[in-house]
């Protein structure tokens, strides 16, 4: 508070988690007044960038991505704006320009920053100027074709110097798609085969890589942000990841637009090897902000998982559909007469149910049933009704 006046930035959608470019940005400035006070203007400024250093000093390049400014409340003919004791509310609003604003950042050797500044001017005094962050998220789909193609690595070690060599230590990993969302548990597929005369242990991680360009010199920062570890292999032994589960943590998205900062993620399958080297694989991560909706992939997936052999099929099914049957070629002359045998054999009756299902398909073959119609174009003789069949079993 400055002489009686509290001011503050509010904007519309606090819980709005950043604005992206092209978007508009709407809110309130909040004068709390002790008295009633004179205002010549009201001014909101909104502007941002990127700085990088590689120095204690702080010395560094900046690039500039927002700059705009825009007069809340000016005054009338030169006339001051008189303002009682209270609660105030001055609303504004602006838009974001079209371009691509970097998402916001803070890192090791820099960051990406925007701020709103309001600026009260009042006669005889000095301005009173608040600040707030502002939050920029730029837009990353991971439902895009790029971000939902698998990625893939293998690798191999011969665990040993050349004298007395144990084995080869293979690895090879794999994931269904590079781009993620904060939240999302990534299923790790992975084959390890221990050749070697030593137990390994594999784990996984997620890593972020900062990296840092100040006047043609790079500055990187590596830190682990999750990890999980499989069971013990044995010499001789391998062990298979068949969608083993790592979550991930709320990280900023991946920032792959700025000249100066980039800030990129990485998931390392490795294992550890007593007394030598870790054998690694590490597979690209793009963080998005745009949730993956699940239909390509449940598709694939689905797809993949679907691998009964069917091909039995094609030796009943043809290639053309046929054409549906007369009612008369499927009716017997024998059938018409209403006629039945006086005796039947039970081995008769049996014959046939001891078929194996794959000859009465074949026999079949998935034929459509006759066409219905109201008129019987066989007529049966009203007095056969009264007609019955009888069965003889024998035994």
């Amino acid at each position: 508070m400055v002489g009686g006046v509290l001011m503050s930035i509010v904007l519309d959608n606090e819980r709005k988690n950043g604005y992206s470019a092209g978007e508009v940005v709407s809110g309130q400035v909040v004068l709390e007044l002790l008295e009633d006070i004179q205002v010549l203007g009201l001014h909101l400024h909104g502007r941002g960038g990127a700085f990088a250093s590689l120095t204690v000093k702080r010395e560094g390049e900046w690039i500039e991505y927002l700059n705009e400014e825009m007069t809340i409340l000016a005054a009338s003919a030169g006339e001051p704006h008189l303002f009682t004791a209270g609660s105030h509310r001055l609303p504004f609003h602006f838009q974001l320009p079209d371009e691509p604003l970097v998402t916001s950042f803070t890192g090791r050797y820099g960051r990406v920053q925007y701020r709103l500044t309001a600026a009260l001017e009042r006669p005889l005094v000095p301005p009173y100027n608040v600040h707030r962050e502002l939050r920029i998220t730029s837009r990353i789909d991971v439902n895009a074709a790029p971000l939902l193609a698998p990625v893939q690595r293998s690798k191999e070690k011969m665990v040993g110097c050349w004298l007395c060599t144990s084995g080869p230590i293979s690895l090879s990993a794999k994931i269904g798609r590079k781009g993620y969302c904060n939240g999302e548990a990534i299923p790790i597929y992975a084959e390890i085969e221990n050749g070697s005369s030593r137990l390994v242990v594999p784990k996984a991680a997620i890593f972020q890589i900062q990296s840092f360009i100040v006047h043609g010199k790079m500055k990187t920062h590596r830190q682990m942000l999750a990890r999980v570890r499989g069971n013990h292999i044995a010499s001789g032994s391998t062990e298979t990841w068949n969608g083993k589960t790592l979550k991930i943590p709320p990280v900023p998205p991946t920032v792959a637009d700025c000249h100066i900062i980039r800030v990129e993620y990485v998931l390392a399958v490795y294992i550890h090897i007593p007394g030598a080297k870790k054998l690694m694989v590490e597979l690209p991560l793009v963080i998005g902000t745009v949730p993956f909706n699940g239909f390509l992939y449940r598709n694939s997936s689905a797809a993949s998982q679907f691998t009964v052999d069917m091909s039995w099929l094609a030796l009943t099914l043809p290639e053309q559909p046929e054409a549906p049957p007369n009612y008369a070629d499927i009716v017997s002359e024998e059938d018409l007469s209403w006629t039945a045998p006086t005796a039947t054999n039970q081995s008769d009756l049996t014959e046939g149910i001891h078929f194996p299902s794959f000859t009465v398909i074949q026999e079949f073959r998935f034929q459509p049933p006759p066409l219905y119609s109201e008129f019987d174009p066989h007529p049966i003789n009203p007095t056969a009704e009264q007609r019955t069949a009888s069965f003889i079993l024998e035994e």
